[in-house]
Order: structure tokens, then sequence, then C-alpha cells
């Protein structure tokens, strides 16, 4: 071998030692692969859980629009996660009409509290329009503040990649709830006869949407067996069982306790800017998942799965009531009872009364959160601390829902049957969500 071979090898060998070196040096530099979605805490869905909350009580709706609202934000955030958890599946397949999603560029990093981050303010944002300039500013920065802190772990193109993936997905399941049948305005002719429902005092409003029923469930079947039959034949006779379940309603009403009173408040939850509506089981979740502190999964899994269980009981909460139209205590105290002067407890809401919405929603909720934080699982709910209610705790999630439905017999608005069997359905109602819906393979 001459000495110009061995040189011109010498340099090869050099050049190789040295663009290997550089090669292994860059990656070293480079950010560590994010971790599983499983291995993140729930920081980010808590947050925006108390954003929206807030954006509920103060851009008020009527009680089954917003579980549908949550519903929808719950399955954005699971989608837009689940390529990142180990274990689980999407539940789009399982969903009654969604079409197929977005999917994660192949080998490309993920940071996923970034793309749930990037989901729920998409959601937020689509499903309150007509908020306060206030609100919208608090949106923007609430998600600013999230990706701050990202950025302190995370490369900007990673970050920038998941953000745009949870926008992907939280337009493609907002673009997919606009076709529900929510907006269905059909004119309704409210059918007229003895028994049936007619609008209350004091605002005499017409019926609340009675089209809601024909709403597309989230989880086909959600509502098999749920049905619990007729309301009590109606009878003006003193005599019969009609006229004695309108006496209790009117007898508690004169007797009614402190205790009783301040249970009809506490679950009132009136669309008057202070209270949650029917979001108060929300909260609830909320501030479970402030104590149990779960991870970003688990918080997932719950808010979708307590979204779609009471969001497709209140399709079925609307479809009795219009099926049945049936009397409010109120008219038949007034006019068959002959006490003109009579008023609820509580302000009649503007649609039939049978079923109880507050105790099949609320049942729905509390059986849904039963199955994922235990059956005895006691709490304290401070949802109206703020507002003058002191905390109320209960040993199960169960007891609370039994509360709510028995405020509205204290409030005046409801027969002890109505409430009674209306538990059963919402309890039903998420039975078959659990059983249907699986989000583990």
């Amino acid at each position: 071998m001459d000495q110009s071979t061995l040189t011109r090898r010498i340099y090869s060998f050099i050049w190789l030692f040295v663009c290997t070196s550089l090669s292994v040096a860059c990656q070293d530099e480079k950010a560590p692969s994010a971790p599983s979605a499983t291995s993140y805490s729930a920081d980010v869905v808590t947050s925006w859980l108390t954003m929206q909350l807030k954006l509920t009580q103060t851009t008020p709706a009527s009680p089954p629009v917003l579980p549908r609202r949550f519903a929808y934000t719950g399955i954005a955030l699971y989608e837009a996660i689940v390529p990142g958890l180990s274990g689980y599946q999407s539940i789009a397949p399982q969903l009654n009409g969604l079409p197929s999603l977005p999917v994660v560029t192949p080998d490309a990093g993920y940071y996923w509290p970034a793309c749930a981050n990037a989901a729920l303010a998409t959601m937020n944002r689509n499903f309150y329009p007509t908020t306060s300039p206030a609100n919208k500013a608090a949106i923007d920065s609430l998600e600013g503040a999230n990706m701050a802190l990202y950025q302190k772990d995370r490369p900007a193109d990673e970050l920038n990649r998941s953000a745009d993936f949870g926008r992907k997905i939280a337009t493609a399941v907002f673009d997919w709830s606009k076709t529900d049948g929510n907006d269905n305005n059909a004119p309704y002719t409210l059918p007229a006869g003895a028994g049936l429902w007619v609008p209350t005092p004091p605002a005499f409003a017409p019926a609340l949407l009675p089209n809601w029923g024909n709403c597309r469930p989230l989880v086909t079947g959600s509502d098999a067996g749920a049905d619990q039959g007729v309301p009590t034949a109606y009878s003006e006779d003193p005599a019969s069982a009609y006229y004695a379940q309108v006496n209790e309603v009117y007898t508690i009403s004169r007797n009614l306790t402190a205790e009783q009173k301040t249970i009809a408040l506490f679950w009132a939850d009136n669309p008057d800017g202070k209270s949650f509506v029917s979001g108060h089981w929300f909260s609830i979740l909320n501030q479970v998942l402030a104590i149990e502190k779960p991870t970003l999964d688990v918080a997932a899994v719950a808010l979708a799965q307590v979204g779609i269980a009471t969001a497709d009981a209140g399709i079925t909460i609307f479809k009795g009531k219009y099926m049945h139209t049936t009397v409010r205590p109120i008219t038949y105290i007034r006019s068959v009872m002959n006490q003109p002067a009579w008023n609820a407890f509580l302000v009649t809401p503007p649609h039939p009364e049978y079923p109880s919405g507050h105790a099949v929603s609320s049942s729905a909720a509390a059986q849904t959160m039963s199955l994922l934080f235990g059956s005895n699982y006691k709490f304290t709910d401070n949802s109206y601390n703020l507002i003058g209610f002191s905390p109320r705790s209960y040993n199960s999630f169960e007891e609370a829902a039994i509360e709510a439905g028995n405020s509205r017999l204290y409030g005046g608005i409801h027969y002890r049957k109505s409430c009674d069997v209306s538990l059963v359905q919402g309890k039903i109602v998420a039975q078959n969500v659990a059983q249907k819906l699986k989000f583990k393979p």
C-alpha cells in the first residue's frame, strides 16, 4: 500500500468518526419522546371543566342542552388523546352516526395534554358563541396559559402538531353534533283535554323543546328498557290515586321544613346566571377529579361517559314528557282542588310533569359515577358555596341523586311517583351506556 492510499484511508476513517459523533450528538439534543397519555395528570381536564361550568353559569341554556354540550366535549377530549392511550380504543365506531375522524401522522411526536387543551378550547368556543367578550377572552387565556406550561418541556413543532390535531378532532365532533336534530323547531300543537299539560304561572311560557325527544341518541339502544310506563291515571275524584298524589304535594307545600326548603333550593339549578343548571353534576364530577387527581385517561373517560349518559337520558326525558303531557301540580291544585292562590315553592318549568328531568338526569350521572369511582363514594358538594349555600355531604352518588329527585317534590313541581320511577329510568340509561360503550377492547 503506497503512502497516498494509506493517507486517504486514514482521512476516511476520521471523517466517518466525525459524522457518526455529530449524528449521535444531534440525536442526544432532541427532546425525549413524549410518554403515553396515561402518564399525564388530569389538570388540563379540570381546568377546562371549571371554564365550561363558568360559561354554563353565565351563558344559560335549557336543561337538556347542557349535558349534550358536555357529552360532545368529552367525546372530543377522549378522541384527541386516544391515539396515545395504550390499552384503549376509539369509541367513534360505537357512537351513532359519527363519521371517520382525523388521524395522527405516523411516527410523529404528539404531546397529549396539548391535544386535549386544543380540543377542549375549540369545543368551548363552538358551544358558547354568544358568551360575553370577557368569557371569550378567558377561553383564549386558558388555552394560552396551558400551552405556555407545555413549552417548558416540549419542542414547538411537536406542540403545534398536537394542537392542530386536537382542533381537527374537535371540529369533526362539533360538525357531527350539528346533525343530531337539536335544532328541530317543527311546529308543535299542544294537545288539549282533562289532565293534560297547559302553560303554567307566572310566565305561562309555551312548551319548551317539544321536539327534543326526537334527537339522535349518542349510543344506539341507550334507552332500552328505560321507559317506566304511563303515569298515574288522571282523575278528579277525591278518592282516586291521582288526587292523593296531588294532595301530597299540596300538603307538603304547606308544611315545608327548613331542610326541605334548603334541598329544593340547592337543587333548583335555575338558569339565573348563578347556578350550573343541569351542569350541576359536572360540577360534582369536577370536584371528584380535583380530589382523586386521576391520570388524563381516567378523567377523559369520566367526562365522556357521564356526558353521554346524561345527554341520552335527556332525550328520554323529553320524549316521555311530550308523549304523556301530564298536568303540573299547580294547575290541578288551583283548578280541581279549588286553591286559586296556591303557588309552588319553586317556579314550575314550562314543560309537562312526567317524567322528572331532575331525577332522570341525576340518576344517570350518579349511576355512571358510581361505576367509575365506587358505589359507596362519600363526597361533599361545594358547587354553590359562592352563592350562599352551605356544602352538602353524601354517602354515595345515589344518595345525592335521590335527594335531587325529592327536591322537586319539595319544590311543588313533581309528584312522588314521577320522582321515584324517574330515578329508575336514569339508572337504566346509564347502565345501557356503560354496557354498550367500550373504551377498552
